[in-house]
């Protein structure tokens, strides 16, 4: 299944057409491609400033988001690589502070495909994508690059980085099950021990793997991963911790403790994603990163589609005046289970639109939160297979309806005072509903 990334621009939308006719062989694993890609441009990988590497199920895009802000907070600029794109292909690569020029772009996507093609190299989508973003951050000067795992950790792309400064692995669930749970001798067979083992293939000799507090086995699998490459584990509990305070949280280590506010992205599980940057941040010494800059990250970092409040604009339009409404990328239960807690608190019944993907599970974000649900809306998530409203129809009673389209089921919702709209369920669906309703993320 293709990104179907576009471009208003002619010349970035020639080359997102080549991208997007990439076919990757079935089965084919390793990093074998991306690393010959790389030769053949040079090896930019290898000429990057610091790089912080996270990986993780959910929270690694926002934990990037918190390492960018208090980066920059403390005066240093910052390469960023993330994914997917919600509107925009631009939105994956951000050169010193600002998304990559449509010039730029077009230009380097260009030369990897003309290299790809020119060498035999099958490259996928996602290695060119990140052959392209490292070709960038080589070239432009910058104090650091945050550098967010595409897919698992250990055969991703991003994984040739030899010598980071510091990795981080965020919350792990099960996600990408057909990718990360697929037969290999070499890894471990039970599910959740399987994705941890996968995540933690980021850890490299000397770069402190800052991670979260697991259950047992899946922290025996990091702590085996960590000992044979030779690094330390930073774990949460154990050598870090997060707790509320009245008006934030408190974050303490071996160096002491920081007060901090709540962070401006919505949701409880965002202090845990700021605690992880913040480890990391500490547990590394090529960046000085005052403590002030670490405060300042909690209001000014932004990870859109991620409990995000739209603002108005020709989709909220349709609604009520004054109704809230959410939009969320989430799709796997981790991120239900997020979402149930973020709306728990505040108490609203929920008017649900939400588009998945034909390979997710229908249950994961309509079972944490079904207490709270007044509707629910299936639409289709644009170019993509997804589930019909009847795959909903056992979760949700009464049954769920369908809709062509996000406008079309919001002007069918008659919210009551005091209840909300929650639109969720894929990031592909997000990304058409920040551009239908005007507020492209930049």
């Amino acid at each position: 299944m293709g990104d179907f990334a576009v471009s208003d621009d002619p010349r970035v939308q020639a080359q997102l057409d080549r991208l997007d006719a990439l076919s990757v062989p079935q089965g084919r694993l390793g990093l074998d491609t991306i690393r010959a890609l790389l030769d053949r441009l040079g090896n930019p990988q290898r000429s990057l400033p610091p790089v912080f590497h996270v990986a993780g199920t959910n929270g690694k895009g926002s934990t990037c988001a918190f390492l960018r802000a208090a980066l920059e907070a403390a005066g240093h600029r910052v390469h960023v690589f993330t994914s997917p794109h919600l509107v925009r292909f631009n939105e994956r690569i951000r050169v010193a502070g600002t998304l990559i020029s449509d010039e730029m772009l077009a230009d380097l996507l260009a030369e990897v495909l003309d290299e790809a093609e020119a060498s035999g190299i099958g490259a996928s989508f996602f290695e060119v994508s990140t052959a392209a973003a490292f070709l960038a951050f080589a070239r432009i000067p910058a104090e650091a690059c945050v550098i967010e795992v595409g897919l698992g950790g250990r055969f991703d792309a991003t994984n040739v980085i030899e010598t980071p400064t510091v990795c981080g692995i965020a919350s792990l669930g099960i996600d990408h099950e057909a990718f990360l749970l697929s037969p290999d001798p070499e890894a471990p067979k039970e599910p959740h021990i399987r994705i941890a083992f996968e995540k933690a293939g980021i850890a490299k000799a000397g770069a402190p793997l800052v991670t979260l507090d697991y259950n047992l086995g899946m922290n025996e699998a990091i702590d085996a991963k960590a000992l044979q490459v030779g690094t330390e584990v930073i774990r949460r509990t154990r050598d870090w911790s997060i707790g509320p305070t009245k008006s934030g949280f408190v974050y303490r280590d071996d160096k002491g403790s920081l007060s901090l506010p709540l962070p401006a992205l919505a949701g409880k599980h965002q202090a845990v994603n700021a605690g992880l940057a913040i480890a990391m941040l500490r547990h590394q010494d090529a960046l000085s990163v005052p403590d002030a800059a670490l405060v300042a990250a909690m209001g000014s970092a932004r990870w859109p589609a991620r409990l995000q409040r739209l603002g108005e604009g020709p989709l909220t339009a349709l609604l009520p005046s004054g109704t809230p409404c959410w939009l969320d990328g989430g799709h796997n239960p981790d991120a239900g289970k997020a979402l149930a807690l973020h709306f728990r608190e505040r108490r609203p019944h929920i008017h649900l639109v939400i588009g998945m993907l034909a390979n997710k599970n229908p249950n994961a974000l309509i079972a944490p939160l079904a207490d709270r649900l007044a509707s629910v809306t299936v639409v289709p998530v644009p170019g993509h297979a997804c589930h019909e409203a009847s795959a909903f129809d056992h979760i949700f009673t009464p049954e769920a309806s369908a809709a062509g389209s996000v406008a079309e089921a919001l002007t069918r919702i008659e919210p009551a005072e005091g209840e909300c709209v929650l639109i969720a369920g894929s990031l592909y669906l997000a990304g058409s509903v920040l551009r239908e309703n005007d507020e492209l993320p930049d």
